[in-house]
């Protein structure tokens, strides 16, 4: 038997921590992690043969681990020439598997019985084996189900929490028989689970999946890298240790050769002293690794913290939680309480204090007496990644600076063509602004030229974009309407869609290696402008809405534009179609952008004051940016945005003899019949162009609307014109359609939930919907009765699960909740 051991990955999300090595190169207990997987190869199924498939920083995998003598095995090496992916990486080394391998990644730690597997799969007589296991959290992972004879039945790569329908994951170590690599295409980029076991299963060949205990932890970002020696720590895990081992009343030493400590260090937990390194004198350690050729002065309080190696410490000094890379100078008297994680070749002066968990990046002076609060290169909240949802958001100068902006830029500029369009817009606040400028020059750099059309809102420069042929891509900048202290940069397709998750993670893989293109110097981006794109868009909306209509009926109407950039368009497109309205905040205030939640209740009475008064046909409210829109009834009363969306649909219903497609979220309310309209329920987005223009309104919830005749893309002030069109075409008015919604209850909660739970919960909901009336288009819906339900999703950014209810009344739609939130809750604590 051989073994392949993928070792070419970039650590994109672990960094700092892989800014000068590769992912398995990262130290465990003092030895790289692909050591370990190397060792247990050989321990565990007597492998002597290995291949290495490399491809980021080889020479320093090479360098380590040599021809494998030192460590029993022969090592042959791989380097494929171009990112082939997982299974065409693989198929790289064809020549060399000519008998049955197993294929293990070198960036996990395990204590999985390797020959359990392989008993498993000679026991089947399989062609290919995958080791199956169960985890918290999923969402990185492969989700599989297998019968219970271990055939397996369906794959998920990386899902969304709404799409988990197991917590048992591919854990990427499979056994394979050599014939299976005919299936593998050469020199092409060729994916385990998106290519190579969709062809098979096609080809009616069984994929067996063995179930297996045991540990299995997928180093993907520093916190999981902590979480590790966490576990080891607590003795979840057991992986051998080099060292001279004395016992203490209190814990363990490990010394290796020529290491040193002194008599009167206290040591508790688990310590280990690498080679050729010294800790003086009343130190005291807890749960530490400190790597070689290192130096600790006298009085060092040290818990659970890591040092790689040739790092020096100062007297007094005090490091809870700590990751410390390579080569780190750390002065006297320095503090990190909260934890820390320090790149390396960093130099920590004297008196240096961190009053949080923060990372340093690497090569970083701080001076002395410095008080730490944030990251040092980048944000605490992307330890993970820097997008969610085709948009990077954080604090102006802080997460997101004019370095950061101008990173973003070269990465997104790095992957498209040189001489491509690329149209940039923002809103007015200074922010949005600074940041732009920003970009623009880092997209110049790369040979891209940027498009600017200054403050437009967001929907205007996607309308634009998606009919400008020559213009490949957007970006806007925006002050969050969410939270007031964030800024939003929004990355758009030349469909003026977002851009999706993959083309998310390739920028992200060149932002952290920055591996920038720089263009020659008659190569350099151009900036043009654009001043037709409010034209454009004020003659798109007169082509499709029946301006003979408003000619027709004198309807007026109440506008509130929340202080947002549709001020300078919006107005003109009333005068245009002649429609009598008053219009309340059509100016700029950045001011008031930074307080929205007071100007959105403010905006709500108002508008419903004058609406009643005057006996106006209702308001309309249109949020900064057009993408989010709400009314106001002619009785003067906000109508809730799940109404808004039902009184909609009725209007798209009414008078009606082609069927309509629509296309809505699985939570949205489902009781009312619809003789015109065909509707789709499930999730929005991840879908392409071509999947939405199947649809004549894709809505949701909360206010946001697309027409696929006007455009693919959430707009309010498209919409609000359609919405008129539409009450007039139908003679009635806003009221006698909320009227005519049958009474229920529908309402939306967020319940805490660790998102170490949330592959649990989403299994806990399938198991209870068994049996039942139920759908998974998104997340787990159960019928409680005909036209009654509850749907969970858990959300995809923060730590809670989205609960929706449908019930004919409060006191159902309550009993609904409370007895979910008791299983919820006892799930939770099993």
């Amino acid at each position: 038997m051989k073994a392949i051991v993928l070792a070419g990955g970039f650590g994109t999300r672990i960094q700092p921590l892989t800014s000068t090595i590769p992912k398995p190169m990262l130290p465990i207990l003092n030895a790289p992690m692909m050591e370990h997987i190397i060792i247990k190869l050989r321990d565990d199924l007597g492998i002597k043969d290995i291949a290495v498939l490399l491809y980021f920083m080889p020479e320093v995998i090479k360098e380590y681990f040599k021809d494998g003598k030192d460590f029993g095995v022969n090592i042959t090496y791989f380097l494929p020439d171009d990112d082939y992916g997982t299974a065409g990486a693989v198929g790289f080394a064809r020549d060399f598997l000519d008998e049955t391998f197993i294929i293990v990644s070198g960036d996990l730690v395990t204590d999985f019985k390797f020959n359990d597997i392989y008993k498993f799969h000679k026991q089947k007589k399989s062609k290919l084996t995958i080791a199956l296991t169960p985890v918290e959290n999923p969402l990185q992972f492969g989700v599989v189900i297998a019968n219970k004879q271990g055939k397996i039945e369906k794959f998920l790569e990386k899902p969304s929490w709404g799409e988990v329908f197991s917590d048992t994951i591919n854990t990427g170590i499979y056994i394979l028989e050599p014939e299976i690599l005919n299936f593998i295409p050469k020199e092409e980029n060729y994916d385990f689970a998106k290519d190579l076991f969709v062809r098979l299963m096609s080809s009616n060949i069984t994929i067996w999946g063995c179930h297996i205990e045991g540990y299995w932890r997928d180093v993907g970002n520093p916190q999981s890298y902590r979480e590790v020696y966490q576990d080891i720590f607590e003795g979840k895990i057991t992986l051998p240790i080099k060292g001279e081992k004395t016992l203490y009343p209190e814990g363990v030493l490990y010394l290796e050769k020529g290491a040193s400590v002194d008599r009167s260090v206290q040591i508790k937990g688990v310590v280990i002293v690498g080679k050729n390194s010294k800790v003086a004198g009343l130190s005291e350690l807890n749960n530490t690794v400190i790597g070689k050729n290192c130096t600790l002065d006298e009085d060092v309080k040290l818990s659970d913290t890591i040092f790689w190696q040739g790092c020096s410490v100062g007297s007094k000094t005090n490091i809870h939680n700590g990751i410390i890379c390579n080569d780190v100078k750390i002065d006297k008297r320095v503090k990190a309480k909260h934890g820390v994680i320090i790149a390396q070749n960093c130099t920590l002066d004297k008196d240096v204090s961190f009053k949080k968990d923060v990372m340093v990046w690497p090569n970083k002076i701080i001076e002395e007496h410095s008080v730490v609060s944030n990251n040092i290169i980048w944000g605490d909240k992307y330890k993970a990644s820097i997008f969610e949802s085709g948009t990077v958001a954080g604090r102006a100068n802080i997460e997101l600076s004019c370095d950061i902006s101008l990173k973003l830029a070269e990465s997104f500029g790095s992957i498209l063509p040189i001489g491509s369009k690329v149209y940039i817009s923002r809103d007015y606040h200074k922010s949005s602004i600074m940041l732009k400028r920003a970009f623009v020059s880092g997209l110049l750099s790369t040979g891209v030229n940027a498009v600017d059309t200054s403050n437009i809102p967001s929907v205007i420069m996607r309308y634009n974009l998606s009919i400008q042929d020559e213009i490949i891509a957007g970006v806007h900048f925006r002050q969050s309407a969410k939270d007031q202290e964030e800024t939003e940069i929004l990355f758009y397709t030349s469909e003026g869609l977002f851009i999706d998750t993959n083309l998310s993670k390739n920028i992200e893989k060149i932002f952290f290696r920055e591996n920038f293109r720089r263009a020659r110097s008659n190569q350099i981006g151009e900036i043009d402008e654009d001043f037709e794109t409010n034209t454009r868009y004020s003659n798109a909306i007169k082509e499709k809405i029946d301006t003979n209509l408003f000619k027709k009926r004198d309807i007026k109407i109440v506008t509130n534009l929340m202080f947002g950039s549709t001020s300078k368009i919006y107005p003109n497109i009333l005068n245009n179609l002649n429609i009598e309205s008053i219009i309340l905040n059509a100016y700029k205030d950045d001011k008031q952008l930074q307080k929205m939640p007071s100007v959105i209740n403010r905006a709500h009475s108002e508008v419903g004051k004058i609406v009643k008064s005057l006996g106006f046909d209702c308001g309309i409210l249109i949020y900064p940016n057009g993408h989010k829109l709400q009314f106001i009834s002619d009785k003067g009363a906000l109508v809730k945005d799940y109404i808004a969306l039902l009184v909609l649909l009725n209007l798209l219903d009414f008078n009606n003899t082609l069927i309509k497609k629509v296309f809505l979220p699985a939570w949205a309310p489902d009781f009312i019949k619809y003789k015109h309209l065909e509707i789709t329920r499930g999730k929005v987005y991840g879908l392409n162009a071509k999947e939405l223009k199947e649809y004549n309104l894709i809505a949701n919830t909360d206010g946001y609307f697309a027409f696929s005749e006007f455009s693919l893309n959430t707009d309010a002030v498209f919409s609000s014109f359609k919405f008129l069109e539409l009450l007039i075409k139908n003679k009635t008015t806003l009221s006698d359609i909320v009227d005519s919604i049958p009474n229920f209850t529908y309402r939306g909660e967020n319940i805490a939930c660790q998102s170490a739970h949330k592959g649990k919960m989403m299994r806990k909901f399938l198991e209870d919907s068994k049996g039942k009336k139920s759908s998974h288009a998104d997340g787990v819906k159960i019928w409680i009765s005909k036209n009654e339900w509850i749907l969970m999703v858990p959300d995809e950014h923060k730590e809670f699960l989205n609960i929706y209810i449908q019930a004919k009344d409060d006191t159902n739609a309550e009993k609904i909740f409370n007895e979910y939130k008791r299983k919820i809750d006892l799930w939770i604590n099993e």
